[in-house]
């Protein structure tokens, strides 16, 4: 009975996975995108500044509070002068509204902001997934190209056994077989930082690990799942689909939000200058034995006055510097505007020439690579060729199909800088655009 409790004890202590501790959850790009969306940290932190920003509007739109004022005289004060009991009220002339269209200007650049942040979480997502099936991909290569190797190895051995072919035979296919060892545990490793950080960017608190389906680069919807055009459709001119890009853009909007906020500022800011007006009111009685007539006279007072009259100091600095930061807001806009220009023609250059390279791949370089590999092995096989061209070929041969996949890799980072840089993930590039 204690061995087998010892034996389940170790099962469980040792293969948590089996048992469901460890919850993997494989997923295509588009679930891998919201799951980071309802799940990453980061962006519910960001999301709390859109209920910070609303509280500031009633903030901004506060009334002041009313004071309460009592007042009791003493001595031979007392005999003329009446109690009080009242309450004062200032009253901000011109600023209130002022000041809440500022608040409300503001909330409207966080939501921006926090609209920017969730884009950009998205694209984060997509690299890391890229990343995480590329790796994927070339360790599924080198697997199966330790295979070959493998395969090959047992032709070598089993010709120098038969004598048809030398011992050196053999020791090549050996070291190249040491070789493809170590690349292959390189790769497993490479896999799992960027299951490693595939999971960071997500950040989800729960007890899930997110992993990418196996295998997507050698799918033939992979173009599809990976939510990317295939490299051999027609692409428009940038000339066609810039202002589309500019006007997608949340550095732009966000600048222009600025330009907002620092007029609504200048507004506040200037509105300092108007007086407020302090209206006070109450109750006044006066008993009977300090009266003339002895009796209990009472009454209401009321009175107003002006406050806060710019006359020693007039705001001129605050006024000047929120001028300035208007100043700044209408540059940053304009320089956001031109750099914005240059960065979408650049990302979509990059993008043009990654599918260029891609097509060159695989309509001149795949093609009949496997089939030459096949052909060479058994002609080696046959006594037909050498050992060592055939290593030569295949490590040629592998360097080809890790090519290819360093080409589609790029493709889909450079589609998805293009779209990062048009802050569109749904963006079009048809030729009616």
């Amino acid at each position: 009975m204690k061995r087998l409790v010892a034996i389940l004890f170790t099962i469980l202590f040792f293969c948590p996975r089996s048992f469901g501790i460890e919850n993997v959850k494989k997923v295509y790009l588009n679930e891998a995108i919201n799951a980071a969306i309802q799940n990453n940290i980061d962006l519910q932190a960001a999301q709390l500044d859109i209920n910070i920003a609303k509280n500031y509007i009633k903030t901004a739109n506060r009334l002041q509070n009313p004071s309460f004022d009592a007042f009791y005289f003493l001595g031979a004060a007392g005999n003329s002068e009446p109690k009080q009991l009242g309450l004062s009220q200032n009253v901000e002339i011109a600023k209130r509204k002022a000041r809440k269209n500022l608040a409300e200007s503001n909330l409207k650049l966080v939501e921006k902001n926090v609209s920017y942040t969730t884009f950009d979480l998205k694209m984060d997502v997509r690299e890391a997934y890229i990343n995480l099936v590329a790796a994927k991909s070339i360790l599924d290569t080198l697997e199966q190209q330790k295979e070959l190797q493998e395969e090959l190895l047992g032709i070598a051995k089993n010709r120098v056994a038969m004598h048809k072919a030398p011992d050196i035979d053999a020791i090549q296919a050996e070291i190249a077989l040491n070789q493809l060892i170590t690349q292959v545990n390189t790769a497993k490793v490479n896999v799992k930082n960027a299951l490693s950080n595939f999971n960071k960017v997500i950040n989800d608190p729960n007890d899930v690990v997110y992993d990418s389906m196996d295998k997507i680069f050698s799918e033939a919807n992979n173009f599809q799942e990976m939510l990317t055009p295939p490299p051999v459709l027609k692409f428009p001119e940038i000339s066609k689909i810039m202002q589309k890009a500019l006007d997608n853009r949340y550095d732009i909007q966000i600048s222009k939000q600025e330009i907002d906020i620092a007029e609504k500022n200048l507004t506040v800011v200037t509105r300092q200058r108007i007086p407020d007006l302090q209206l006070v009111g109450g109750y006044a009685y006066k008993p009977g034995q300090y009266a003339d007539n002895g009796n209990f006279n009472n009454g209401a007072y009321a009175g107003a006055s002006l406050v806060n009259i710019p006359l020693f100091y007039n705001y001129s600095p605050e006024i000047q510097n929120a001028a300035f930061k208007l100043q700044q807001a209408e540059l940053k806009y304009q320089s956001v505007k031109n750099k914005a220009e240059k960065d979408v023609n650049a990302a979509y250059e990059r993008f043009l020439t990654a599918a260029d390279n891609l097509n060159h791949f695989e309509s001149k370089i795949i093609s009949g690579s496997e089939e030459l590999i096949e052909s060479s092995k058994k002609s080696y096989e046959a006594g037909k060729t050498d050992i060592t061209a055939l290593i030569v070929m295949k490590q040629g041969y592998k360097s080809i199909i890790i090519g290819y996949t360093q080409a589609l890799t790029e493709y889909y980072k450079r589609k998805k800088n293009f779209l990062r840089e048009v802050n569109d993930e749904n963006f079009s590039l048809t030729d009616n655009v």
